[in-house]
């Protein structure tokens, strides 16, 4: 029999359609190709881009030339742009604000064969240094309250570049689904006093059936309420709100996690499009007239990351409820990861 399953950290309900029992090979589709015969992303081509904001250059070579491990440049097609004021106002019963805010690409390696599983442990965390590095640099800017990181892997993903690369956009405003996240989060450590995501993976952790790995810093799991099939939370085991804190010690583990991870999908799913979202705490710079907005973050947040496969489209259920529809029960799924030989 199918359940309905509720998910407290986004405070949703998921059908678990069990009956319908999909395994990874029903899953595994011919991948759409991008044919890319000149990609700015590559090594020689970097006059072909805005100029970096950020790169990792081991030997020291200068800036927007060869030489760098990890590059970061504004997107030369934006949805925000980082000059100008917000200028928020109302339409009739409408709000308006100018599209304001900064749109980056971090190219995570100069080789444009290799995919995301290619990467070893190291070079991921270089990228997660990146990730931190802009963090601390754009969270100065007052106009952003947000600031969202976020990888599409393949076509079906929304990648129109195949060269491995993530994006990052800053936001003036807190989207909505953070913002339902960031009151479930906060209304359970009033309640209780403690970390919605603490007890939550505490609780993936006594019961073990929807684990895919689990080391001293980091644990993967497949939600128990999971809206896509093999979705899955990687989650530090320390009570942490904000990434932009960890420190290098800690990227190498996340790189060995997230290196690991990939792998998995890999070989269950056959390297499957995907979306990875950093879901992190927004600003805590003082907002004039609200000075006690979110005042609670350090301790009732808890920064994740989330990776959807991009396996399954949603149809009308999905967008006249709400609700989505997963065929693979997150127990079933965990253990298909979980049993892969990496």
């Amino acid at each position: 029999m199918s359940e309905l399953r509720w998910d407290p950290i986004v405070d949703n309900w998921v059908v678990i359609a069990k009956a319908r029992g999909r395994r990874p090979v029903d899953f595994i589709t011919e991948r759409k190709r991008i044919e890319s015969i000149a990609c700015p992303f590559c090594y020689g081509n970097e006059g072909k881009t805005p100029a970096e904001v950020y790169a990792l250059r081991p030997d020291a070579s200068p800036p927007n030339t060869p030489g760098w491990r990890v590059r970061v440049i504004p997107n030369k097609y934006p949805m925000l742009r980082i000059e100008g004021q917000l200028d928020l106002r109302g339409e009739g019963l409408y709000d308006v604000m100018n599209g304001i805010g900064a749109h980056e690409v971090i190219i995570e390696t100069p080789d444009h064969a290799r995919d995301p599983a290619d990467l070893r442990a190291g070079e991921l965390a270089d990228v997660f240094r990146a990730f931190r590095s802009r963090l601390i640099d754009l969270r100065r800017d007052k106009r952003f309250r947000h600031i969202v990181i976020y990888k599409n892997h393949g076509l079906e993903a929304g990648a129109t570049i195949p060269h491995n690369h993530s994006q990052l956009l800053a936001l003036p405003i807190i989207p909505p689904q953070m913002r339902t996240a960031l009151r479930a989060s906060r209304d359970y450590f009033h309640r209780k006093e403690r970390c919605l995501m603490c007890d939550l993976l505490a609780q993936e952790l006594a019961d073990g059936s929807r684990l895919v790995r689990v080391d001293s810093e980091f644990a993967v799991f497949a939600p128990f309420a999971s809206r896509h099939p093999f979705s899955l939370r990687i989650v530090p085991r320390r009570h942490n709100h904000d990434f932009a804190l960890l420190t290098d010690q800690m990227f190498a583990a996340l790189g060995e996690t997230m290196h690991d991870v990939m792998v998995r999908l890999r070989m269950v799913l056959r390297d499957p499009p995907f979306n990875l979202v950093l879901h992190n705490a927004p600003s805590a710079l003082p907002r004039a007239g609200r000075p006690d907005c979110w005042s609670s973050l350090t301790c009732d947040y808890h920064w994740y990351f989330e990776l959807v496969p991009k396996i399954m489209e949603p149809a009308g259920f999905e967008w006249g409820t709400g609700f989505f529809i997963n065929p693979t029960p997150p127990e079933d799924a965990a253990r298909y990861l979980r049993e892969a030989i990496v």
